[in-house]
């Protein structure tokens, strides 16, 4: 194989474009996002009982045995690119995953009580996996500053439910 000084250049500059590639990818975090639910009868629980929604009780306190949930693979991650890979677990019923920044933890989110649901524009909403049916996945990439964000659905009374959960940016 004979190496011309344009070859030497080209390979050259192909391993510095690959290096700086993978180092990108490097950087990017990813949270795996789990969206469930006890089934279709979780939604019996709206209204019997305390809402679970972040600021609706104690500030920043949610029911364990809540009926709807959203489990993350890690709470905290570097700022950047995050990309939060999005399952939603259920069987039954459709989820989605909004993330919004959060401020204040003990000021609770604009939530339309008529709606059942967070007003997503007053809450500042960064991006969303929109309406998974059962079983099916999504993925949102953002880059993010430090800071905390709650991760919630916002199909109605699926919040309300306990269906958040808060991930931190340092």
């Amino acid at each position: 194989m004979n190496l011309t000084r344009r070859k030497c250049f080209a390979l050259v500059a192909g391993l510095l474009a690959a290096a700086s590639a993978g180092h990108a990818l490097a950087r990017t975090s990813v949270i795996k996002v789990s969206l469930w639910d006890k089934g279709a009868m979780s939604m019996n629980m709206l209204g019997h009982g305390p809402m679970m929604g972040m600021g609706m009780g104690t500030p920043g306190t949610r029911m364990p045995m809540g009926p709807m949930g959203i489990t993350v693979s890690t709470p905290t991650v570097n700022a950047g690119a995050v990309t939060f890979d999005v399952s939603n677990t259920s069987r039954t019923l459709v989820h989605e995953m909004v993330i919004s920044p959060i401020k204040d933890a003990n000021t609770p989110l604009p939530y339309i009580e008529a709606a059942n649901k967070v007003d997503e524009d007053a809450a500042g909403h960064l991006g969303e996996v929109a309406e998974l049916e059962p079983g099916k996945k999504g993925a949102l990439t953002l880059t993010l500053k430090p800071g905390q964000y709650i991760l919630y659905c916002n199909i109605p009374g699926h919040y309300a439910l306990g269906m958040w959960t808060l991930v931190t940016v340092k």
